[in-house]
């Protein structure tokens, strides 16, 4: 469905956005971009979407080259940006029609696709109130609901849960679940590791516009082969830590890695659960007295720090201003 090759991007200021990557996303898959701020992650989707223009590279969508064909391309996708795409001024109900009639659906149509679509995001008893109205969460699901109205066979989402409540997410997640198995292939970047895990059959890493590694989340985290185990100290300055972080901890058997990050102590091994005793005993004996300690399997935020050496800090999203056409969130007098 979509084949990119050594893809560049590089703004008149020498920044260079997208850094040589390439990858592909089978028909029907749920693929994803996993990445902090920064990463190229939406470079990357302008660019697939036709909305930006790439330095370098080959682009094919669906078998269609980007650059000979892009409105063949914009005839089947579906794309959810960061930024507001509804209109403030227009009900949710006016907000897809008009979207819908954009696409070419005939008018009973796109009525009962707004009717149901609306129904599946829990928004059918807003649908007659202004978006103006709309709590944010409201409007990234009305966001998300403009972009399937004309059910695309692609699906490109650009952080489509960013400032959700728990709840709204879960939402969101088993709807984007249903249509993926029902076939629609969905292009996914996010900055949430369980997002990433629960959703995307597989999955890049992208860091400072370049793919670290590109695979299913269960071979990534296979691949830590190792328990985590977290510990926080009183006083982490005090310099007996990192002491035993180097020394002790490291020749501790069973222990596989040893890493201080973000004020924590962070150690791998085998068997987590045996290992935690002798840890404490071995903390209790040098007299550091632990603040927390947890224990986990590994999780991609471990296969991120691996391949780049920091964790993903989510930033939740600035409210955006003005909608689709450019209205400002204002009430009408």
């Amino acid at each position: 469905m979509i084949s990119v090759s050594n893809l560049i991007k590089t703004y008149n200021d020498g920044t260079k956005a997208i850094d040589d990557i390439s990858f592909s996303v089978n028909e029907g898959e749920f693929f994803g971009f996993l990445g902090p701020n920064g990463a190229g992650k939406t470079t990357t989707i302008k660019i697939l979407t036709t909305s930006s223009q790439k330095t370098k590279g080959n682009i094919k969508i669906n078998g269609y080259d980007l650059e000979i064909h892009p409105n063949k391309i914009r005839q089947i996708i579906g794309v959810q940006p960061q930024e507001s795409a509804i209109d403030d001024e227009l009900t949710g109900k006016e907000n897809l029609e008009l979207i819908g009639s954009f696409f070419g659906l005939n008018k009973n149509e796109v009525k009962k696709r707004t009717i149901d679509i609306l129904e599946e995001l829990g928004l059918t008893e807003y649908s007659d109130k202004r978006a103006y109205y709309y709590s944010g969460g409201m409007k990234k699901r009305l966001n998300l609901a403009a972009s399937l109205i004309h059910k695309p066979k692609l699906l490109f989402l650009d952080e489509p849960t960013t400032g959700l409540d728990p709840q709204s997410r879960t939402t969101v997640w088993n709807y984007l679940k249903r249509i993926n198995d029902e076939g629609t292939t969905i292009f996914l970047t996010t900055q949430y590791m369980e997002e990433a895990d629960r959703l995307c059959e597989r999955l890049a890493i992208i860091d400072l516009g370049k793919i670290v590694v590109n695979a299913t989340p269960k071979k990534l985290k296979n691949e830590i082969g190792s328990d985590v185990i977290t510990m926080s100290f009183n006083n982490m300055n005090n310099p007996s830590v990192e002491t035993l972080s180097s020394n002790l901890l490291k020749k501790t058997k069973g222990v596989t890695n040893v890493t201080i990050s973000d004020g924590q102590v962070i150690v791998y091994g085998k068997d987590g659960s045996q290992l935690v005793p002798k840890l404490v005993r071995l903390l209790d004996d040098a007299k550091l007295p632990l603040s927390s300690l947890t224990l986990k399997g590994p999780s991609l935020d471990d296969v991120f720090f691996k391949y780049t050496g920091r964790r993903i800090r989510v930033e939740e999203l600035k409210k955006p201003v003005g909608g689709r056409f450019g209205f400002q969130n204002r009430r009408r007098r």
